[in-house]
C-alpha cells in the first residue's frame, strides 16, 4: 500500500471491497462500517460505492494499484453515467508488475508490456494477437491472470508464443503471493518454462523477459532477473 492509500481509509466512514482484499487491510478497518463484496460484482460494487457517497465518505480497496486491472475505471464510468456532482479521487498502490519485479531482482529497468490472460473481459484471439505484437517488440511482458481453473492452457499458449520471436534461454519470472504470507519466487529459462506452468495462478504474476534480459547470477547461483538499461553502452562500470 501507498501512505495515501492508508491515509484514504482511516479519513473513511464507509469501506466497500472485495472480501480477499478487505481481509489483507483488516487491521485498518477497526471501528469502520465495512461492506463485503465478491468476484463478479465489480459493478454492483461501483453502483453501491456511488450511490452511497451521495452522504458519506467512502473508499472501495482495490487489488494493487486501482488504475491496473482495478475497480478505478469502473468506478468512474459508473460515476460518469450517474451524472451526479461527486468528488473523486483515484488513489495509487503498488501494481503487482513492480511488486513482483522487484522481488525477482531488475527485469522491467526500461520499456515492459503488461498483459491480462483473463478471457472475462477480452477474447482469447484478442489477446494472444497483443502477445504477438509485444514479444515481436524484443521488450519484457508481463502476464496478470496466467493461470486458473477454468484457462489451464493459456500461459502455455503464451510461452509458445514467446517461443517464436525470443530465443529459449530467455528468463522467466514467477512471483506468487509478492510481499505477502506464502510469498513463492521462481527464474527459469523460456524453454523450460512449459514445464512450469504449475508455478503460476491467479495470485501469481509472470515476467518474460526482452531480448535484452538476462539471469542474474552472484555466487555462481541464479538469484533473479536483471534488464540493463543500456548504461553499459555509454559507461565504464
Amino acid at each position: 500500500m501507498t501512505g495515501r492509500a492508508k491515509e484514504a481509509i482511516g479519513a473513511a466512514d464507509l469501506i466497500i471491497g472485495n472480501g480477499t482484499y478487505l481481509d489483507q487491510v483488516a487491521p485498518l478497518l477497526a471501528g469502520k462500517e465495512v461492506i463485503r463484496s465478491s468476484m463478479g460484482k465489480e459493478v454492483d460494487r461501483a453502483r453501491q460505492a456511488v450511490e452511497l457517497a451521495c452522504s458519506r465518505s467512502v473508499v472501495i480497496v482495490s487489488g494493487g494499484d486501482p488504475g491496473v486491472y482495478g475497480m478505478a475505471s469502473i468506478v468512474l464510468e459508473v460515476l460518469e453515467h450517474s451524472g451526479l456532482d461527486i468528488p473523486v479521487e483515484v488513489v495509487p498502490g503498488v501494481t503487482a508488475a513492480t511488486a513482483a519485479a522487484s522481488r525477482l531482482g531488475a527485469p522491467l529497468s526500461g520499456d515492459f508490456v503488461v498483459i491480462s490472460l483473463s478471457d472475462l473481459l477480452t477474447p482469447r484471439g484478442e489477446i494472444e494477437r497483443r502477445l504477438g505484437l509485444a514479444f515481436e517488440m524484443g521488450v519484457p511482458v508481463v502476464l496478470y491472470n496466467p493461470r486458473s481453473r477454468g484457462r489451464r492452457d493459456h500461459l502455455a499458449a503464451a510461452f509458445a508464443i514467446a517461443l517464436r520471436h525470443l530465443p529459449p534461454e530467455t528468463p522467466v519470472g514467477f512471483a506468487r503471493d509478492a510481499y505477502r504470507e506464502g510469498e513463492h519466487l521462481a527464474v527459469v529459462t523460456l524453454g523450460d518454462a512449459a514445464g512450469s506452468t504449475g508455478e503460476a495462478d491467479m495470485h501469481a504474476t509472470v515476467i518474460i523477459g526482452g531480448r535484452g534480459s538476462r539471469i542474474w547470477r552472484r555466487n555462481g547461483g541464479a538469484e533473479g532477473i536483471i534488464t540493463p538499461r543500456g548504461y553499459e553502452r555509454k559507461y565504464l562500470y
